[in-house]
């Protein structure tokens, strides 16, 4: 049985990409390679992402050997396409399609582009004469073309749509952190403090209310860089907000960066030093464990966030997830009040809600997160991505492509930025 040839072309092999490489590599009958085309910034090294192409078997750099990695890419079943700001080395590739098409000539590569937005700081930016230019250059040029396109977020698919791009070939997609943490059920739920619905009288501070709280602290987390794009103000206004409503929890706040020192400020004004703890930048294994540890995981990053892996991680580690619908990440893993929560735009009063529906309603939480992982170790993983592309594959040689109902390479929905979709999603 002839295998298939599968090449993925981006900037840089990186942490994100890694399992799913990796998944195609496993794949019966795959013959995979992963391009490199420039090294990786330092600023990106500095954060921790830097992997030694020459470390992994599968990575070839076209910086080292351009013909061997042209002769590559031409010679591939299938393309996948990532970012990269020199786009001359697929280009061959992309036209080779393009004239095929014109010709009436039978399928030949399939290729595939993966992308995050075009326009996370808003689609007005679609009108500039120069960005046409190079979108049609880059994309609308082989809207006929046996050219297709997997979505990194929720929003990618509406961008692209706005310049008439890839219309009917959209799909979802996204990344897929390692998943090698898959647990037997009760010992994942063994690992976090147990919770038991009781409630308190009314006090002066709060009248008229009855609080209701938990035997055991609720453990909320979050993790992310300490950015305006990311809100990690809303949690430690969070923090606030709950010790004055008198519930017991506690608060893990994971990273760090250009706001680290106004939240831990905020935190010694409010006096709530004994709520939070400020973890700084944490190794992975030690981030999983503080996921495994806790109930509630708040994800309040805005549209700037392209896709979102921290969200995939605490959903893989049990958490009853509240999450910002603009996130990339968010409308593709979270079907609200099922498997997660979501809140509206940018509103840390909505948030606030649906943390407050957790902490009343605590057999919720264990819902909740046993639906998370449900999602993740069965649907969002990088397997199951690798075994669709390869559905695909087949599909596309057929001449039918059927892609399934949910999870990685189903249809993308247009879903514009700011506005609630129907169905599964909140009004």
């Amino acid at each position: 049985m002839k295998s298939v040839k599968i090449t993925m072309v981006s900037n840089y092999i990186n942490h994100h990409q890694m399992p799913f490489c990796e998944a195609v590599c496993e794949l019966k009958g795959s013959d995979f390679k992963f391009i490199q085309t420039t090294e990786m910034e330092q600023k990106r090294i500095d954060m921790g992402w830097f992997v030694d192409p020459a470390s992994l078997t599968y990575v070839m750099t076209s910086y080292d050997d351009e013909q061997a990695c042209r002769e590559r890419i031409m010679s591939s079943d299938i393309l996948l396409i990532g970012w990269m700001e020199d786009e001359s080395l697929i280009r061959p590739a992309l036209e080779r399609s393009r004239k095929k098409k014109h010709a009436g000539d039978k399928k030949g590569q399939l290729i595939i582009r993966i992308s995050e937005r075009l326009y996370r700081e808003g689609q007005w930016k679609a009108i500039s004469p120069r960005g046409l230019i190079r979108k049609y250059r880059d994309h609308i040029r082989y809207r006929k073309a046996d050219v297709y396109l997997l979505c990194n977020g929720a929003f990618v698919a509406s961008d692209y749509d706005l310049i008439g791009a890839y219309r009917n070939k959209m799909f979802r997609f996204g990344y897929f952190p390692r998943s090698r943490y898959f647990y037997n059920e009760s010992d994942l739920w063994n690992k976090k403090p147990e919770l038991k619905r009781v409630s308190i009288e009314h006090s002066e501070e709060l009248p008229g209310e009855v609080p209701v709280l938990t035997q055991n602290e609720v453990r909320i987390i979050w993790a992310g860089r300490f950015l305006p794009l990311k809100h990690p103000e809303y949690m430690v206004q969070l923090a606030s907000d709950l010790v004055r409503r008198g519930y017991r929890f506690h608060l893990d706040m994971i990273g760090s960066g250009e706001m680290e020192e106004e939240l831990k400020a905020y935190v010694r004004d409010e006096m709530i030093e004994d709520y939070v703890t400020f973890h700084g930048f944490i190794p992975p294994d030690k981030v999983r464990f503080l996921m495994e540890r806790s109930h509630i995981h708040v994800f309040t990053s805005n549209f700037l966030e392209g896709w979102g892996a921290v969200l995939n991680e605490s959903m893989n580690a049990g958490c009853a997830v509240v999450a910002s619908r603009n996130a990339g990440a968010s409308l593709f893993l979270i079907d609200h009040a099922r498997n997660g929560l979501l809140y509206k735009d940018d509103s840390y009063e909505d948030m606030v809600e649906q943390v407050l529906l957790l902490l009343e309603n605590p057999e919720s939480i264990e819902q909740y997160g046993r639906q998370a992982y449900e999602t993740i170790s069965g649907l969002w993983n990088a397997q199951v991505a690798a075994e669709r592309l390869m559905d695909f594959y087949n599909g596309f040689m057929n001449g039918r492509i059927e892609p399934p109902v949910e999870g990685p390479f189903s249809e993308a929905q247009i879903i514009k930025p700011g506005f609630w979709n129907t169905g599964k999603l909140r009004e």
